[in-house]
């Protein structure tokens, strides 16, 4: 039987991890959570990670001017189902909330010009906009990259321009609709500060531990046989 160790090793050096089930989270999460960037603000069409085998593809190319006014990607071995819904639920007063099945989104804030999508980075996060998209919880973590000079130092979202917020408000309220579009099904409902973040991201890691269970320990039983 091949050596543990020695399939774990071959494993890392010849095939790339999922970015959502393969990728850890960090030691330090929630307070510092690895980031899959799949968005920078210079893309004019949506990246999105293919779920079933981890490249990052075309969503859709944008159908107008929107543009994501920050780094945009998901939170590995993450996921919005019952526990995530519940939070929602209980902080909109809303009935009928359900997860949307995703890895959380996370919107991350550098002074640094990022080129392109597909890279891993370490962020910390310092609060949220609770976003409701139909009846699921769409919950878009906010973030500072770690160590950045300009935004590095920022604890919480109350440090973060109003402004900028705005910005972010108005790329999730209409990225997807048409100028004309009589009914909008997305919603900012609140803005949330940073121990919210953090017990969303916990919430998070129930509802992947719950739906994917804990994928190590899949791997040692697999590899005692």
């Amino acid at each position: 039987m091949v050596n543990g160790q020695a399939f774990r090793m071959l494993m890392d050096v010849m095939f790339k991890s999922h970015p959502w089930h393969g990728v850890p989270i960090g030691p330090r999460a929630p307070e510092v959570v690895t980031t899959y960037i799949e968005i920078v603000p210079a893309d004019t069409v949506k990246y999105e990670l293919d779920k079933a085998t981890g490249h990052l593809k075309i969503d859709r190319p944008q159908r107008y001017s929107n543009v994501c006014p920050t780094l945009y990607g998901l939170i590995p071995q993450t996921y919005s189902g019952e526990r995530v819904a519940e939070l929602c639920a209980w902080r909109t007063g809303r009935d009928g909330i359900r997860g949307d099945g995703d890895p959380l989104d996370i919107c991350v804030l550098t002074e640094h010009t990022i080129l392109h999508g597909d890279i891993l980075l370490r962020a910390m996060p310092i609060g949220g906009l609770r976003v409701i998209d139909g009846d699921e919880a769409d919950d878009k973590i906010i973030a500072v990259l770690e160590d950045d000079v300009a935004f590095g130092t920022w604890s919480d979202i109350s440090d973060c321009p109003s402004t900028l917020i705005d910005r972010l408000r108005h790329y999730f309220l209409t990225y997807k609709s048409a100028p004309d579009a009589p009914h909008k099904d997305v919603e900012v409902t609140h803005v949330f500060d940073r121990e919210e973040a953090l017990e969303l991201i916990r919430r998070s890691r129930d509802d992947y531990s719950a739906h994917f269970g804990d994928l190590e320990e899949a791997l040692s039983r697999l590899l005692r046989g």
